[in-house]
């Protein structure tokens, strides 16, 4: 892989590192040139991109205002708009693009495919290799703001005995990753792709780690059991029975004999596929047909983003966090690319046991159940869908993206839950 090999479009956007002060960051074994070299990487976006966005923004067509007092029918059109006028006047691109320029950064060819990663290793000797996932519609922005907790624990309170080397990916379609020509990019190959760059990188046992479809990316790896990985956490385990499954499916009540944990996750589940699970089955099997839109509009993108989970993360989030995302996607045009990965699997759910196969893991499996996830995951159900299961915590605050919302908490679950993979090996 060269940066020349790139598209155009590409090109002006993926312009390369100062080779010599990246290349000081890898180990020498890493700097032959081939197709598996790694190069170093910088973002660096043209500013007639930024300017033909705020002419997109500025050109909105915008839709009557919704006939309902809440947002039912999806994102409200006063409360977009003013997000909407934030992102054109006052937001700041580049502040995001200095911080990820102030991290180490590749690119590397895998599977045919460039993967472009975050690599940020820890000061402290003895440092757990540890890679993280990011899912839909998130980035590598949402890991952020864990790469200082778990790196430089000692700054935060914490034991450097506890620190990790982190590499956080992104994933194939999102982000500065290459967007697959070919189809078959599903949560295996990605797992399969992940333990090549893994061993890429010369770690010889390290642990996996992810919510949304990391969870089904970091437990692929898990199945694959490949030498070197010791164990995962997930943060939206795939936890829902085959008999609650079903009744979910079509509409029926919960299935008898649930216990009032279970019986909570399954009301939260019932609501969730019936009220904000649309999106899903939308790129599930037309990812293409909402493409054009979403490729088009920024403002159309941005809605479809921000009404994810009934507007969880502008909830959750303060505007420039939720805005860093979004003009990630639209910068690298990869809001189709990133829709495919649920076409991939049909579709299919991240939480169903039987679909994610969790029952063919053998690994140690930790969870961490955050209460403003789309469903508490009782840990009656963890222990039958996961049958090594080492660390069970629900914490008392959080949602879907943890690691945004709560960086110094779920870094402090990382801690916990893979200190024991550290002493028995």
């Amino acid at each position: 892989m060269s940066v020349m090999s790139l598209t155009p479009t590409r090109r002006e956007l993926l312009a390369a590192a100062t080779t010599t002060v990246a290349l000081s960051l890898l180990p020498k074994t890493l700097r032959a040139a081939g197709s598996d070299a790694i190069h170093p990487f910088t973002v660096k976006i043209p500013q007639a991109e930024l300017d033909e966005l705020r002419r997109r923004i500025a050109a909105t067509r915008w839709p009557d205002p919704e006939p309902v007092h809440d947002r039912s029918q999806g994102i409200q059109l006063a409360n977009l708009q003013e997000i909407v006028r934030y992102w054109e006047t006052e937001y700041d691109w580049r502040k995001a693009e200095s911080k990820l320029n102030a991290l180490p950064q590749f690119i590397t060819e895998i599977d045919g495919l460039d993967i472009h990663f975050i690599h940020v290793r820890s000061k402290h000797e003895n440092a757990l290799p540890l890679i993280v996932t990011h899912g839909w519609p998130g980035s590598i922005i949402e890991q952020l703001k864990i790469i200082d907790p778990l790196t430089n624990p000692t700054a935060h309170g914490a034991n450097a005995a506890d620190a990790f080397h982190l590499v956080i990916p992104s994933m194939p379609g999102f982000g500065f990753s290459g967007k697959p020509n070919d189809t078959g990019w599903n949560p295996n190959r990605i797992a399969r792709a992940w333990t090549v760059l893994m061993n890429r990188l010369g770690y010889t046992r390290y642990v996996a780690q992810g919510g949304d479809w990391g969870s089904p990316v970091s437990s692929a790896m898990a199945r694959r059991n490949p030498p070197g990985l010791l164990g995962i956490h997930i943060n939206l385990p795939a936890t829902v029975p085959q008999d609650v499954a079903m009744a979910l499916a079509g509409g029926a009540p919960a299935p008898a004999g649930l216990s009032e944990k279970e019986r909570a996750a399954f009301d939260s589940l019932a609501t969730f596929f019936k009220k904000y699970r649309a999106y899903g089955a939308i790129m599930g099997t037309r990812p293409q047909a909402i493409g054009y839109a979403l490729a088009d509009t920024p403002v159309g993108l941005a809605a479809w983003i921000l009404d994810y989970n009934n507007g969880e993360p502008e909830r959750l989030l303060n505007r420039d966090d939720v805005l860093d995302n979004i003009t990630l996607y639209w910068l690298t045009n990869t809001a189709t690319s990133a829709a495919r990965i649920y076409w991939e699997t049909s579709g299919q759910s991240v939480l169903l046991s039987a679909a994610q196969k969790t029952a063919e893991i053998s690994l140690p499996v930790a969870i961490t159940v955050f209460p403003g996830e789309v469903y508490r995951a009782p840990e009656t159900w963890a222990r039958r869908a996961y049958r090594n299961l080492i660390y069970f915590n629900e914490v008392d605050r959080g949602g879907h993206f943890a690691a945004w919302e709560q960086p110094e908490l779920l870094a402090a679950e990382l801690r916990t839950a893979f200190r024991q993979l550290r002493k028995s090996t």
